[in-house]
Order: C-alpha cells, then sequence, then structure tokens
C-alpha cells in the first residue's frame, strides 16, 4: 500500500524523519512518499522514494488521484484537512505532530484547530513528547491519539574512524530564531574558550533559509561582540550524508554536540551524535527526555544558566572515563529504543487501529 507524508519544506528533523521511514517500511511493503510545499534550496537530500514538492492545488489534487494513497500524514499543517478533504480524499487522514515551538504556541494551535481536526482527521501522531502529549489528552480527550519514538537506523548511519582533530569541537545545529536559542550557545562556546581552551572550535550547521532575518542581524551582532570570529565556523546546508562524518570528528576532538533549545518534539540531530559516538550536552527541552538520560546517555544543563552549561561541558570534556560511558551508552539506546523495525510494527498497528487495511 502507499502512504503519503506532508510537510511545508524538505528541511530539518521531519525531512530525516521521512527518509527514515520511507526505508524502514519499505520492508513491510508500505511505499511511502513525500510531498513538500515547496523548497528553499539547491540540494535536497535523496528520499529513495516519490517525492513532490508542489502547493498548486491542481498538482496536489492529481497526486492525490494517482496515488492510491491507504492514509495521508499530515506534519502540523492543521489546514491541509479541509484543502485535501475538498479534492476528493476520502481515506484516512493523521496529523503529526513533531514539535511546535514555545509549549504556548503549541497550546494555541491545537486549541484552535479543533473544529478542523475533529471534522476532517481521523488521528493524532507524536514522538512521545511529553508536553505534546499533555495537550492532546486536554484538548481532544475522546480523539484517537498515539505516541511512540521515531525510528533510526544506525547501520546506515553511524559512526566512522577519521583523521583527529588535535583541538576539541562543539556542534550546534539549528535555524537562527529565538526557540534554538543560539545566542546561549555562542555564550557557552565563549566561556569555554575563555577558561578552557582558547583554541577550541564552534561549529554551528544551520539552513538559512529558514531562519529569521532580524535574529540573524543579532546573530551576527554578537558574534562580534564575543570576538568568535577565529573560533567559529558557520555551515549552510550540509547534505545529511556528510553529517556523520562531522559527528564521529566531533566526538574523537573530546568535543560534543550542544542543544540549547527552549522547547524540542523529538530532534533527530541528538540521535544522530549519539549513533556516532558524539556525546551530547542539552537543555531539558521536552522532547529530548526520549534519548537522553543525564550522566548515562548525554548530559543536561539547566536552561538559561551558562555557568552550569560551562561545568558540564567541562566535566564532559575531561571525565574520560565517564565521557566513553555516555558515548556507548548513547549508542546501545538508539539501537534499542529508536529501532526502525520497533517503529514499522508500532505506525503499522496505529494504522489498523484507524481501519486502514494493510
Amino acid at each position: 500500500m502507499n502512504i503519503l507524508f506532508v510537510f511545508y519544506v524538505p528541511s530539518g528533523g521531519v525531512e530525516t524523519l521521512n527518509r527514515q521511514r520511507c526505508s524502514a517500511l519499505k520492508k513491510y511493503n508500505i511505499n511511502g512518499h513525500c510531498l513538500y510545499y515547496e523548497n528553499r534550496r539547491v540540494f535536497i537530500n535523496d528520499h529513495n522514494v516519490p517525492t513532490f514538492i508542489t502547493n498548486n492545488d491542481g498538482e496536489i489534487k492529481k497526486i492525490l488521484g494517482t496515488g492510491n494513497y491507504g492514509a495521508i500524514v499530515v506534519v502540523s499543517d492543521f489546514q491541509a484537512l479541509p484543502r485535501f478533504r475538498n479534492m476528493g480524499y476520502k481515506e484516512k487522514i493523521i496529523v503529526e505532530i513533531q514539535g511546535y515551538g514555545p509549549k504556548e504556541t503549541a497550546r494555541t494551535a491545537l486549541r484552535n484547530a479543533i473544529p478542523i481536526v475533529t471534522a476532517h482527521a481521523n488521528g493524532f501522531l507524536n514522538p512521545k513528547t511529553p508536553h505534546i502529549m499533555q495537550l492532546l489528552d486536554e484538548l481532544y480527550p475522546s480523539f484517537p491519539k498515539f505516541s511512540f519514538n521515531n525510528c533510526f537506523d544506525t547501520s546506515q548511519f553511524s559512526y566512522r574512524s577519521l583523521a583527529l582533530s588535535n583541538v576539541p569541537m562543539i556542534a550546534w545545529i539549528g535555524r537562527i530564531e529565538d526557540n534554538k536559542n543560539w545566542r546561549e550557545f555562542l555564550h557557552i562556546g565563549h566561556q569555554l574558550i575563555q577558561q578552557y581552551n582558547s583554541n577550541l572550535q564552534l561549529h554551528m550547521f544551520e539552513d538559512p533559509t529558514i531562519s529569521d532575518p532580524k535574529q540573524r542581524i543579532e546573530f551576527e551582532k554578537l558574534i562580534n561582540q564575543l570576538s568568535l570570529q577565529k573560533n567559529l565556523t558557520l555551515h549552510s546546508n550540509v547534505p545529511n550524508s556528510q553529517m556523520a562524518a562531522y559527528f564521529s570528528m566531533i566526538g574523537d576532538s573530546g568535543g560534543f554536540l550542544c542543544s540549547t533549545s527552549k522547547v524540542e518534539g523529538s530532534p533527530y540531530s541528538l540521535l544522530e551524535a549519539m549513533s556516532c559516538r558524539c556525546p551530547v550536552l542539552t537543555t531539558d527541552s521536552d522532547g529530548v527526555r526520549s534519548s537522553i538520560i543525564h550522566n548515562q546517555t548525554g548530559k543536561y544543563y539547566t536552561l538559561g544558566n551558562i555557568a552550569e552549561a560551562v561545568i558540564q561541558a567541562k566535566e564532559l570534556m575531561t571525565n574520560q572515563l565517564l565521557r566513553e560511558q555516555i558515548r556507548s551508552n548513547a549508542l546501545e539506546y538508539v539501537n534499542k529504543h529508536f529501532n526502525p523495525d520497533q517503529y514499522c510494527a508500532n505506525f503499522i498497528n496505529m494504522l489498523r487501529s484507524l481501519g486502514v487495511k494493510i
């Protein structure tokens, strides 16, 4: 059978999720197709499945008409529900919530969508994000809801032994916008350069096509204020196939991935780092609880507490016994809890419970 996954742009964690689950579901004779409304980048990661990029009603209606989709999974776009129904689509539609930024933003969006969702959708899906699960139980008490971890294939994205860096590398991944909290990363990096190693290198991986223009100006201003130019490297739209090499080098350099987000769903960047033996230091941004256990599979620091982040970062870089335990435990945890076969079993059970014939 065919399933259509719908999202705004082929970027970020949702794009990674779509590639991962389409690959995994093939084994169970479920063919995933992907529809994105627009592409702002020159490069698109190969999905290895039919991938459409259009926001034209006529073209989308044709895709729905010829795709023979047993179900559609729409990520975050509530307006797609009446839109697709008006195009004649009569099968099941599942609304997937992978993240909505601040909790109040999520509450407002989910509350405002109640009439549309109850009229046109058949269920909700989310990756066990605590605040989203709580909101769905509160706002949609009798509506079908499904919560299970995203999938990650560690055999396809894993550690590589490469040339060692002679200085620690610290990575950050995200968009230059408020919720990703880039300011905090720059301040943490600045403090570590001042207190720990003046040659330490900061690597920020981003998609500039979806950043906030006003924050971009503030971002460049803060880099100058903190004199980070010689320690900071910006990477724009790095193909996902190259990220395993970066994470491996960062882990082997004695560095780590630093996630400063205020609120997250289930960030793929953490799973990718963990799979490549790159330790993670993160805020408790809610959705990360599915993968990070403090001092076992990674480390936490309190959002806004830069001094605490620096202390945790130093321990992660200097306590070699703890560091190696975290690197090994993290990989084992991803293998066990984000297993693609486990995801497929959950996904198929969801479809069957909604009456979709597999």
